[in-house]
């Protein structure tokens, strides 16, 4: 009897739903692309996800979403402006803030920002360039800016601003893209700007245009100084976190067309890759240089071997995973040390096109263009896919959402709809 009880007991508690890490930005609380989520389905093959629930009213867009305390947040254009949405667990929409007047145009219509979430604030960017801090209850706004017109903002191309702000400490960082405000740290409070990064574009290199590219900054500590990592028209750059200082720069890894991937940082490395013709994929050693910080390139593969187009790029125990080629989403296994190709790169998979990522519980859920999911082991020894569905809504657009996963659940957003998945084992 007593051995039922502990066996009861047991399962009760098997079946609670545990807290979950909170997912409040743009591929997690890391930047990394990387869920802290455990007991997950290993096998799709012997039992896919399962539909929980599907939310409709998004508007269009290819922003992921952010989820923290059982409220998910993104971004979509409507009929008649873009707005941030917060959509409550089940599917139902709690509210809608529009942030610009009108629908920004410009190629591939449609929002590109997914929220920052920081307590009871979150921090937006529309496409158009505007940047907004809102209250996460219901949506009021605190503060706005304008890159343009508060910064002389610009695009390397003509596709919109997609960014996700980067809220660090007290400040905001943000991408404008101007010559003499690059990058502009701002009070997240206030919005006011406490610094602003000087990078005229004539050092840095004839690779790639100048103005801001699509990717989005992350933190690193290299050599021992607080930086900000982003990569912008004209590459890869680091600025120092205390006051905008350009510290270093990496033109090679620049294309003239859109300059995408989030970097990865690791210790006093960072590991960077672009799509196009001129892109490739590299790896830098960050090295102390009188009193600044000097990139050295490890090594260097170019596009026609290796490259990430704008699917981006998990790292996990020293080996780099990604979707390889220009609009292809190759399943590939890379050693970050030496850029050694451990396996695929060449391979198609499930889907076709390029392919989102996220790292949960030791498996890849790879999301390709074409709306197939995939998951795959993270493992150097070889590739091994573990099962692949499609979901119940396929839009006519690019599924080009990253997938989140977070509460032993899977969220996929397409366009207007955002689809959420049991995922749990």
């Amino acid at each position: 009897m007593i051995r039922l009880l502990k066996l009861a007991a047991c399962v009760a508690l098997l079946g609670q739903t545990l807290p979950a890490a909170d997912w409040p930005q743009w591929r997690g609380p890391d930047r990394a692309g990387i869920s802290s989520e455990v007991g997950l389905l290993k096998d799709w093959t012997a039992r896919q996800p399962k539909l929980l629930w599907t939310a409709s009213g998004l508007g269009g867009g290819y922003a992921s979403v952010s989820v923290v305390g059982g409220r998910i947040y993104t971004t979509g254009n409507l009929a008649d402006a873009q707005a941030v949405m917060c959509i409550e667990e089940g599917g139902k929409i709690a509210w809608t803030r529009k942030i610009t007047d009108v629908v920004p145009k410009h190629g591939h219509d449609g929002s590109r920002c997914t929220p920052s979430i920081d307590g009871e604030r979150l921090y937006a960017i529309a496409s158009s360039g505007k940047i907004v801090c809102l209250r996460a209850v219901d949506g009021s706004e605190v503060w706005a800016k304008d890159f343009r017109s508060e910064w002389g903002g610009r695009m390397m191309s003509s596709w919109g601003f997609s960014e996700s702000p980067l809220v660090d400490g007290d400040r905001v960082v943000c991408t404008p893209g101007a010559a003499d405000a690059m990058l502009v740290a701002v009070d997240k409070l206030t919005g006011k700007e406490v610094w602003r990064t000087d990078m005229p574009a004539s050092p840095l290199g004839p690779r790639g245009k100048d103005g801001a590219g699509y990717s989005s900054s992350v933190v690193s500590n290299a050599c021992g100084v607080k930086q900000y990592v982003q990569l912008v028209g004209r590459g890869l750059i680091g600025v120092r976190a205390d006051d905008g200082k350009l510290l270093w720069h990496y033109n090679a890894i620049a294309n003239g067309t859109a300059n995408i991937p989030t970097p990865l940082v690791s210790g006093d490395y960072v590991f960077c890759s672009s799509g196009y013709r001129d892109g490739g994929a590299a790896l830098l050693k960050l090295v102390p240089e009188a009193d600044g910080i000097q990139a050295e390139e490890v090594y260097y593969h170019p596009a026609n071997v290796l490259q990430n187009h704008h699917g981006q790029m998990v790292l996990k125990d020293g080996y780099v995973y990604f979707g390889n080629k220009h609009n292809s989403g190759f399943p590939v296994c890379v050693e970050l040390s030496s850029g050694k190709i451990a396996w695929g790169g060449s391979q198609r998979g499930p889907g076709s096109g390029s392919a989102a990522i996220t790292l949960a519980d030791g498996h890849l859920v790879f999301r390709y263009q074409s709306g197939e999911v995939a998951l795959i082991e993270a493992t150097p020894s070889e590739y091994r896919l573990k099962g692949s569905f499609k979901p119940e809504y396929v839009s006519r657009n690019p599924c080009w959402s990253q997938p989140v996963v977070t509460g032993g659940k899977l969220y996929l957003r397409d366009q207007d709809k955002l689809m959420c998945y049991d995922v749990r084992e």
